[in-house]
Protein backbone atom coordinates (compact mmCIF):
# COMPACT_ATOMS: atom_id res chain seq x y z
CA UNK A 1 0.00 0.00 0.00
CA UNK A 2 3.07 2.33 0.76
CA UNK A 3 5.59 3.89 -1.27
CA UNK A 4 3.97 4.84 -3.97
CA UNK A 5 5.95 7.95 -4.78
CA UNK A 6 7.28 6.11 -8.01
CA UNK A 7 3.28 6.26 -9.35
CA UNK A 8 2.30 9.41 -7.39
CA UNK A 9 3.42 13.27 -7.82
CA UNK A 10 2.87 15.23 -4.74
CA UNK A 11 -0.17 17.55 -5.00
CA UNK A 12 -0.90 20.37 -2.58
CA UNK A 13 -4.25 21.14 -1.90
CA UNK A 14 -6.22 23.01 -4.39
CA UNK A 15 -7.00 26.75 -3.76
CA UNK A 16 -9.06 29.45 -4.65
CA UNK A 17 -7.61 31.62 -7.39
CA UNK A 18 -6.17 35.25 -5.93
CA UNK A 19 -8.63 37.34 -7.30
CA UNK A 20 -11.49 35.45 -5.97
CA UNK A 21 -10.14 34.98 -2.48
CA UNK A 22 -9.09 38.91 -2.07
CA UNK A 23 -12.65 40.17 -1.97
CA UNK A 24 -13.38 37.55 1.15
CA UNK A 25 -11.57 36.13 4.66
CA UNK A 26 -12.31 32.86 3.95
CA UNK A 27 -9.81 30.21 4.29
CA UNK A 28 -8.44 29.50 0.46
CA UNK A 29 -7.40 26.40 0.69
CA UNK A 30 -9.87 22.56 0.68
CA UNK A 31 -9.10 20.12 2.49
CA UNK A 32 -8.27 16.89 0.79
CA UNK A 33 -10.65 14.31 -0.38
CA UNK A 34 -10.54 10.62 0.87
CA UNK A 35 -9.26 9.24 -2.03
CA UNK A 36 -6.87 11.98 -2.45
CA UNK A 37 -5.36 12.04 1.39
CA UNK A 38 -5.23 8.30 0.94
CA UNK A 39 -2.83 8.86 -2.05
CA UNK A 40 -0.68 11.28 -0.77
CA UNK A 41 0.09 9.54 2.45
CA UNK A 42 0.86 6.59 0.28
CA UNK A 43 3.69 7.97 -0.45
CA UNK A 44 5.33 8.16 2.32
CA UNK A 45 8.30 5.32 2.18
CA UNK A 46 8.23 5.12 6.44
CA UNK A 47 11.48 5.56 7.04
CA UNK A 48 13.51 3.58 9.60
CA UNK A 49 14.77 6.81 11.26
CA UNK A 50 11.55 9.36 10.20
CA UNK A 51 13.26 13.25 9.62
CA UNK A 52 9.86 14.39 9.67
CA UNK A 53 8.91 13.30 12.72
CA UNK A 54 12.57 14.11 14.53
CA UNK A 55 12.21 17.86 12.61
CA UNK A 56 8.81 18.74 14.27
CA UNK A 57 9.16 20.64 17.29
CA UNK A 58 5.96 18.17 18.66
CA UNK A 59 7.48 14.84 17.51
CA UNK A 60 4.31 13.79 15.50
CA UNK A 61 3.51 10.40 15.04
CA UNK A 62 3.64 11.41 11.49
CA UNK A 63 4.91 7.84 9.36
CA UNK A 64 2.20 6.21 11.43
CA UNK A 65 -1.24 8.44 10.72
CA UNK A 66 0.21 8.48 7.44
CA UNK A 67 0.26 4.86 7.07
CA UNK A 68 -3.14 4.57 8.75
CA UNK A 69 -4.79 7.36 6.17
CA UNK A 70 -2.90 5.71 3.42
CA UNK A 71 -5.21 2.89 4.73
CA UNK A 72 -8.54 4.70 4.82
CA UNK A 73 -8.38 3.74 8.72
CA UNK A 74 -9.66 7.49 9.95
CA UNK A 75 -10.19 6.67 13.22
CA UNK A 76 -6.48 5.36 13.43
CA UNK A 77 -5.58 8.46 12.27
CA UNK A 78 -7.22 10.58 14.40
CA UNK A 79 -5.95 9.16 17.56
CA UNK A 80 -2.70 9.28 16.53
CA UNK A 81 -2.54 12.47 15.02
CA UNK A 82 -3.87 14.25 18.58
CA UNK A 83 -1.62 11.99 20.98
CA UNK A 84 1.15 14.54 20.74
CA UNK A 85 -0.47 17.63 19.55
CA UNK A 86 -3.04 19.87 21.00
CA UNK A 87 -4.91 20.69 17.85
CA UNK A 88 -3.11 19.42 15.17
CA UNK A 89 -5.52 20.71 12.53
CA UNK A 90 -4.53 24.26 13.36
CA UNK A 91 -1.21 22.97 12.58
CA UNK A 92 -2.19 21.50 9.62
CA UNK A 93 -3.11 24.96 8.52
CA UNK A 94 -0.24 27.14 10.10
CA UNK A 95 2.94 25.41 10.23
CA UNK A 96 5.39 26.49 7.92
CA UNK A 97 5.84 22.73 6.85
CA UNK A 98 8.52 23.42 4.33
CA UNK A 99 11.13 24.40 7.05
CA UNK A 100 9.94 21.75 9.22
CA UNK A 101 8.57 18.49 8.72
CA UNK A 102 8.12 18.38 4.78
CA UNK A 103 11.41 20.17 4.60
CA UNK A 104 13.15 16.75 6.10
CA UNK A 105 10.91 14.67 3.87
CA UNK A 106 13.24 12.19 2.42
CA UNK A 107 11.18 12.41 -0.78
CA UNK A 108 12.53 15.78 -1.33
CA UNK A 109 15.18 14.69 -3.17
CA UNK A 110 13.74 14.52 -6.54
CA UNK A 111 10.43 12.91 -5.50
CA UNK A 112 8.76 16.06 -3.86
CA UNK A 113 8.03 15.57 -0.07
CA UNK A 114 4.31 14.31 1.64
CA UNK A 115 1.89 16.89 1.75
CA UNK A 116 1.84 16.58 5.22
CA UNK A 117 -0.01 19.75 6.90
CA UNK A 118 -3.07 19.02 4.07
CA UNK A 119 -3.00 15.20 5.19
CA UNK A 120 -3.21 16.79 9.51
CA UNK A 121 -5.66 19.04 8.50
CA UNK A 122 -7.88 16.19 6.82
CA UNK A 123 -7.45 13.83 9.32
CA UNK A 124 -8.58 16.09 11.59
CA UNK A 125 -11.66 17.84 9.76
CA UNK A 126 -12.94 14.52 8.13
CA UNK A 127 -13.00 12.66 12.10
CA UNK A 128 -14.90 16.01 13.52
CA UNK A 129 -17.51 15.87 10.24
CA UNK A 130 -18.06 12.44 11.48
CA UNK A 131 -18.29 12.94 15.01
CA UNK A 132 -15.10 11.78 16.86
CA UNK A 133 -13.81 13.51 19.57
CA UNK A 134 -10.04 13.83 21.31
CA UNK A 135 -9.82 11.21 23.90
CA UNK A 136 -9.95 13.50 27.30
CA UNK A 137 -9.87 12.20 30.94
CA UNK A 138 -13.47 12.02 32.02
CA UNK A 139 -12.34 11.30 36.42
CA UNK A 140 -10.93 14.27 37.88
CA UNK A 141 -8.75 14.88 40.87
CA UNK A 142 -9.30 17.40 43.16
CA UNK A 143 -6.18 19.34 41.88
CA UNK A 144 -6.34 22.69 39.98
CA UNK A 145 -4.08 24.70 37.97
CA UNK A 146 -5.12 28.52 37.16
CA UNK A 147 -3.41 29.33 33.34
CA UNK A 148 -2.78 32.66 32.33
CA UNK A 149 -3.71 33.61 29.15
CA UNK A 150 -5.65 30.93 26.73
CA UNK A 151 -3.58 30.94 23.78
CA UNK A 152 -1.61 28.47 21.99
CA UNK A 153 0.35 27.82 24.78
CA UNK A 154 -2.37 28.38 27.55
CA UNK A 155 -4.62 25.99 25.36
CA UNK A 156 -2.29 23.41 24.94
CA UNK A 157 -1.29 23.16 28.83
CA UNK A 158 -5.00 22.98 29.66
CA UNK A 159 -5.36 20.07 27.18
CA UNK A 160 -2.84 17.71 28.79
CA UNK A 161 -3.06 18.95 32.21
CA UNK A 162 -7.14 17.69 31.63
CA UNK A 163 -5.87 14.11 30.14
CA UNK A 164 -3.64 13.74 33.51
CA UNK A 165 -7.01 14.49 35.35
CA UNK A 166 -6.28 17.85 36.51
CA UNK A 167 -8.78 20.97 36.52
CA UNK A 168 -7.97 23.96 35.00
CA UNK A 169 -9.16 27.50 34.69
CA UNK A 170 -7.88 29.87 32.24
CA UNK A 171 -7.78 33.77 32.89
CA UNK A 172 -7.73 35.81 29.21
CA UNK A 173 -7.97 39.40 28.96
CA UNK A 174 -9.49 39.21 25.01
CA UNK A 175 -13.37 38.85 24.73
CA UNK A 176 -12.59 35.40 22.69
CA UNK A 177 -9.77 32.65 23.93
CA UNK A 178 -7.25 32.01 21.12
CA UNK A 179 -4.96 34.90 21.92
CA UNK A 180 -2.81 34.67 18.29
CA UNK A 181 -4.64 32.41 17.16
CA UNK A 182 -7.80 34.47 17.38
CA UNK A 183 -6.88 37.72 16.85
CA UNK A 184 -3.34 37.19 15.02
CA UNK A 185 -3.84 34.87 12.34
CA UNK A 186 -6.26 35.69 9.63
CA UNK A 187 -9.27 33.80 8.43
CA UNK A 188 -7.68 33.59 5.22
CA UNK A 189 -5.09 30.86 7.05
CA UNK A 190 -7.64 29.43 10.40
CA UNK A 191 -11.06 29.75 10.54
CA UNK A 192 -11.45 31.28 13.41
CA UNK A 193 -14.62 27.95 14.07
CA UNK A 194 -11.60 26.14 14.52
CA UNK A 195 -10.49 27.75 17.51
CA UNK A 196 -13.94 27.60 19.38
CA UNK A 197 -14.16 24.37 18.43
CA UNK A 198 -11.29 23.03 20.66
CA UNK A 199 -12.15 25.21 23.03
CA UNK A 200 -15.82 23.57 22.95
CA UNK A 201 -13.98 20.71 23.59
CA UNK A 202 -12.18 21.84 26.58
CA UNK A 203 -15.11 23.27 28.08
CA UNK A 204 -17.05 20.02 27.72
CA UNK A 205 -13.65 18.54 29.58
CA UNK A 206 -14.49 20.83 32.99
CA UNK A 207 -12.64 23.68 31.54
CA UNK A 208 -13.59 27.34 32.59
CA UNK A 209 -12.61 30.22 30.86
CA UNK A 210 -12.50 34.02 32.40
CA UNK A 211 -12.78 35.96 28.96
CA UNK A 212 -12.37 39.91 29.54
CA UNK A 213 -9.99 39.12 32.66
CA UNK A 214 -6.85 40.68 33.03
CA UNK A 215 -4.59 39.56 35.70
CA UNK A 216 -3.37 42.42 37.51
CA UNK A 217 -5.88 44.11 36.98
CA UNK A 218 -9.35 42.28 36.91
CA UNK A 219 -7.90 39.43 39.28
CA UNK A 220 -4.75 39.88 41.41
CA UNK A 221 -1.91 37.25 40.46
CA UNK A 222 -1.37 36.68 44.04
CA UNK A 223 -5.01 35.22 44.47
CA UNK A 224 -4.29 32.91 41.98
CA UNK A 225 -1.12 31.26 44.03
CA UNK A 226 -3.43 31.16 47.40
CA UNK A 227 -6.09 29.22 45.16
CA UNK A 228 -4.69 27.17 42.85
CA UNK A 229 -1.66 24.00 43.43
CA UNK A 230 0.17 25.84 40.30
CA UNK A 231 0.00 28.49 37.71
CA UNK A 232 1.11 28.33 34.04
CA UNK A 233 1.90 31.59 32.68
CA UNK A 234 1.49 31.80 28.80
CA UNK A 235 0.87 35.40 27.81
CA UNK A 236 2.85 35.26 24.29
CA UNK A 237 4.87 38.12 23.38
CA UNK A 238 2.71 40.89 21.95
CA UNK A 239 4.97 44.03 22.29
CA UNK A 240 5.61 45.06 18.37
CA UNK A 241 9.15 46.73 17.03
CA UNK A 242 9.02 49.69 15.13
CA UNK A 243 11.98 50.70 12.97
CA UNK A 244 14.43 53.42 15.02
CA UNK A 245 14.01 55.70 12.32
CA UNK A 246 12.27 59.51 12.37
CA UNK A 247 8.61 59.47 11.52
CA UNK A 248 8.41 55.90 12.77
CA UNK A 249 5.15 56.98 15.21
CA UNK A 250 3.57 59.04 12.44
CA UNK A 251 0.29 58.92 12.35
CA UNK A 252 -1.30 56.44 10.04
CA UNK A 253 1.87 54.03 10.68
CA UNK A 254 0.70 50.79 12.85
CA UNK A 255 2.48 47.80 14.49
CA UNK A 256 1.93 44.81 12.81
CA UNK A 257 -0.46 43.02 15.78
CA UNK A 258 -2.63 46.58 16.35
CA UNK A 259 -3.42 46.28 12.91
CA UNK A 260 -4.03 42.69 12.41
CA UNK A 261 -6.34 42.66 15.84
CA UNK A 262 -8.29 46.00 14.93
CA UNK A 263 -9.45 44.36 11.68
CA UNK A 264 -9.96 40.83 13.49
CA UNK A 265 -12.27 42.56 16.08
CA UNK A 266 -13.67 44.52 13.24
CA UNK A 267 -14.52 41.19 11.34
CA UNK A 268 -15.89 39.92 14.86
CA UNK A 269 -18.12 42.64 15.20
CA UNK A 270 -16.50 44.13 18.24
CA UNK A 271 -15.24 47.29 19.36
CA UNK A 272 -11.88 48.55 17.64
CA UNK A 273 -9.84 51.28 17.14
CA UNK A 274 -11.77 52.85 14.20
CA UNK A 275 -8.55 54.64 13.38
CA UNK A 276 -6.72 51.53 11.67
CA UNK A 277 -8.29 51.76 8.39
CA UNK A 278 -6.02 51.30 4.72
CA UNK A 279 -9.93 51.34 2.53
CA UNK A 280 -8.21 53.37 -0.73
CA UNK A 281 -4.95 54.10 0.77
CA UNK A 282 -1.11 52.74 -0.39
CA UNK A 283 0.38 50.86 1.88
CA UNK A 284 3.95 49.74 2.72
CA UNK A 285 4.56 46.89 5.15
CA UNK A 286 8.23 46.68 6.14
CA UNK A 287 9.17 42.91 7.10
CA UNK A 288 9.68 39.61 5.29
CA UNK A 289 7.90 37.13 8.14
CA UNK A 290 4.93 35.15 8.09
CA UNK A 291 3.16 38.21 10.05
CA UNK A 292 3.87 40.62 7.52
CA UNK A 293 2.65 38.43 4.14
CA UNK A 294 -0.34 38.31 7.24
CA UNK A 295 -1.04 41.86 7.09
CA UNK A 296 -0.37 43.02 3.10
CA UNK A 297 -2.97 39.90 1.98
CA UNK A 298 -5.29 41.62 4.96
CA UNK A 299 -4.62 45.12 3.49
CA UNK A 300 -5.84 43.54 0.19
CA UNK A 301 -9.30 42.07 1.31
CA UNK A 302 -9.61 45.41 3.23
CA UNK A 303 -9.20 47.11 -0.31
CA UNK A 304 -6.20 49.21 0.21
CA UNK A 305 -5.00 50.56 -3.61
CA UNK A 306 -1.61 49.50 -3.38
CA UNK A 307 0.03 47.08 -1.34
CA UNK A 308 3.89 46.48 -1.16
CA UNK A 309 6.01 45.06 0.90
CA UNK A 310 9.24 45.73 1.55
CA UNK A 311 12.47 43.61 2.88
CA UNK A 312 16.31 44.15 3.52
CA UNK A 313 17.51 40.59 2.41
CA UNK A 314 15.80 38.50 -1.16
CA UNK A 315 13.18 36.42 -1.34
CA UNK A 316 15.18 33.27 -0.64
CA UNK A 317 15.82 34.86 2.26
CA UNK A 318 12.83 35.59 4.32
CA UNK A 319 12.12 33.98 7.33
CA UNK A 320 8.61 33.34 6.74
CA UNK A 321 7.00 30.24 5.20
CA UNK A 322 7.64 30.31 1.30
CA UNK A 323 3.97 29.23 0.61
CA UNK A 324 2.73 32.65 2.52
CA UNK A 325 5.10 34.74 0.02
CA UNK A 326 3.59 32.88 -3.28
CA UNK A 327 0.04 33.14 -2.35
CA UNK A 328 0.94 37.32 -1.49
CA UNK A 329 2.47 37.60 -4.70
CA UNK A 330 -0.64 35.45 -6.41
CA UNK A 331 -3.06 37.67 -4.68
CA UNK A 332 -1.12 41.11 -6.22
CA UNK A 333 1.57 42.16 -3.75
CA UNK A 334 3.99 44.25 -4.80
CA UNK A 335 7.65 43.15 -3.07
CA UNK A 336 10.18 45.23 -3.24
CA UNK A 337 13.94 43.26 -1.93
CA UNK A 338 17.02 44.57 -0.93
CA UNK A 339 15.72 47.57 0.56
CA UNK A 340 15.99 49.25 4.29
CA UNK A 341 13.95 51.74 5.86
CA UNK A 342 15.54 55.30 6.53
CA UNK A 343 12.52 57.71 6.72
CA UNK A 344 9.05 57.80 6.97
CA UNK A 345 7.68 60.94 4.98
CA UNK A 346 5.24 63.04 6.45
CA UNK A 347 3.74 66.23 5.04
CA UNK A 348 2.76 69.65 7.31
CA UNK A 349 0.05 68.36 8.95
CA UNK A 350 1.42 65.21 9.80
CA UNK A 351 -0.27 62.65 7.40
CA UNK A 352 2.12 60.15 6.02
CA UNK A 353 3.73 60.74 2.43
CA UNK A 354 5.78 57.87 1.62
CA UNK A 355 9.02 56.31 2.95
CA UNK A 356 12.46 56.78 2.40
CA UNK A 357 14.21 53.96 1.44
CA UNK A 358 17.37 52.69 1.38
CA UNK A 359 19.42 50.22 -1.24
CA UNK A 360 21.07 47.42 0.40
CA UNK A 361 23.32 44.37 -0.16
CA UNK A 362 24.37 40.85 1.03
CA UNK A 363 27.37 40.71 2.39
CA UNK A 364 30.21 38.63 4.49
CA UNK A 365 28.22 36.02 7.19
CA UNK A 366 27.74 36.56 10.83
CA UNK A 367 28.18 34.33 13.39
CA UNK A 368 24.96 32.50 12.75
CA UNK A 369 25.81 31.50 9.38
CA UNK A 370 23.13 34.19 7.80
CA UNK A 371 24.72 36.70 5.86
CA UNK A 372 24.85 40.75 6.86
CA UNK A 373 23.06 43.61 5.43
CA UNK A 374 24.91 45.98 3.92
CA UNK A 375 23.83 49.65 2.67
CA UNK A 376 24.79 50.63 -0.57
CA UNK A 377 26.09 54.15 -0.79
CA UNK A 378 23.70 56.88 -2.27
CA UNK A 379 20.94 54.27 -3.28
CA UNK A 380 18.29 56.57 -1.64
CA UNK A 381 14.53 56.28 -3.09
CA UNK A 382 11.26 57.05 -1.69
CA UNK A 383 8.04 54.88 -1.88
CA UNK A 384 4.03 56.89 -1.82
CA UNK A 385 2.60 55.66 0.73
CA UNK A 386 -0.36 56.77 2.98
CA UNK A 387 0.03 53.67 5.65
CA UNK A 388 3.32 52.46 6.91
CA UNK A 389 3.00 48.91 9.21
CA UNK A 390 5.95 47.54 10.45
CA UNK A 391 5.75 43.69 10.91
CA UNK A 392 10.05 43.54 12.90
CA UNK A 393 9.18 41.00 15.76
CA UNK A 394 7.58 40.75 18.61
CA UNK A 395 9.10 41.33 22.78
CA UNK A 396 7.44 40.09 25.72
CA UNK A 397 5.37 42.75 27.55
CA UNK A 398 7.18 42.98 30.87
CA UNK A 399 3.38 42.46 33.33
CA UNK A 400 4.20 43.97 36.51
CA UNK A 401 2.97 41.60 38.30
CA UNK A 402 6.05 39.19 37.59
CA UNK A 403 8.73 41.32 38.94
CA UNK A 404 6.71 41.83 41.84
CA UNK A 405 6.66 37.96 42.11
CA UNK A 406 9.90 37.70 42.38
CA UNK A 407 9.88 35.90 39.21
CA UNK A 408 13.07 36.59 37.00
CA UNK A 409 12.81 37.45 33.29
CA UNK A 410 15.91 37.97 30.99
CA UNK A 411 17.23 40.70 29.74
CA UNK A 412 14.88 40.59 26.61
CA UNK A 413 11.92 40.61 29.30
CA UNK A 414 11.39 36.59 28.96
CA UNK A 415 10.32 35.05 31.76
CA UNK A 416 13.83 32.29 32.50
CA UNK A 417 12.26 28.68 33.25
CA UNK A 418 14.25 25.77 34.16
CA UNK A 419 14.23 22.22 32.55
CA UNK A 420 10.69 21.52 33.81
CA UNK A 421 9.44 25.06 32.58
CA UNK A 422 9.25 26.19 36.39
CA UNK A 423 10.01 30.09 36.63
CA UNK A 424 12.17 31.40 39.80
CA UNK A 425 8.89 31.15 41.85
CA UNK A 426 8.14 27.56 42.91
CA UNK A 427 4.65 26.34 41.52
CA UNK A 428 4.86 29.14 38.74
CA UNK A 429 5.36 27.98 35.02
CA UNK A 430 5.93 29.66 31.95
CA UNK A 431 5.91 28.85 28.32
CA UNK A 432 5.61 29.82 25.02
CA UNK A 433 6.41 33.37 23.42
CA UNK A 434 6.34 35.02 27.06
CA UNK A 435 9.63 32.79 27.83
CA UNK A 436 11.44 31.88 24.36
CA UNK A 437 10.85 35.33 22.66
CA UNK A 438 8.35 35.44 19.87
CA UNK A 439 8.63 32.40 17.89
CA UNK A 440 6.25 29.69 16.41
CA UNK A 441 2.73 28.35 17.40
CA UNK A 442 3.61 24.54 17.53
CA UNK A 443 6.71 25.78 19.64
CA UNK A 444 4.08 27.25 22.14
CA UNK A 445 2.03 24.09 22.21
CA UNK A 446 4.94 21.95 22.84
CA UNK A 447 5.69 24.27 25.49
CA UNK A 448 2.10 24.33 26.98
CA UNK A 449 2.44 20.39 26.74
CA UNK A 450 5.75 19.62 28.47
CA UNK A 451 5.06 21.73 31.13
CA UNK A 452 1.56 20.12 31.87
CA UNK A 453 3.66 17.16 32.21
CA UNK A 454 6.32 18.80 34.94
CA UNK A 455 3.13 20.13 36.72
CA UNK A 456 1.36 16.92 37.04
CA UNK A 457 4.65 15.08 37.97
CA UNK A 458 4.81 17.76 41.04
CA UNK A 459 1.78 17.80 42.02
CA UNK A 460 0.64 14.34 42.34
CA UNK A 461 4.13 13.59 43.51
Amino acid sequence: MMQKFFDLERIDAKKRSGGERIKDFNEIYEVFSVNKASNQSARCIQCGDPYCHNKCPLHNLIPHWLKATANKDLELAFALSNEPSPFPEVLGKICPHDRLCEGDCTLNDGHGAITIGSVETFINEKAFEQGLKPMIQTKMSDKKVAIIGAGPAGISCATFLLRKGIQVELFDKQARAGGLLTYGIPGFKLDKTDIERRVGFLKEAGAIFNQNCEVGKDIAFEDLIKKFDAVFIGVGATKGRRATIKGADAKSSYLAMEFLTAIQKKNFGEEYDKSIAVKDKRVVVIGGGDTAMDCVRTSLREKARAVTCLYRRDANNMPGSKKEFINAREEGVDFEFYSSPKEVLVDEAGDIIGIKMIRTELGEADESGRQRVQEVENSEFVVDADVVIFALGFDPVKYDFLEANGIELDKWGGIKVDKNYESSKSGVYAGGDCHRGADLVVTAALDGREAAKAIAEKIFA
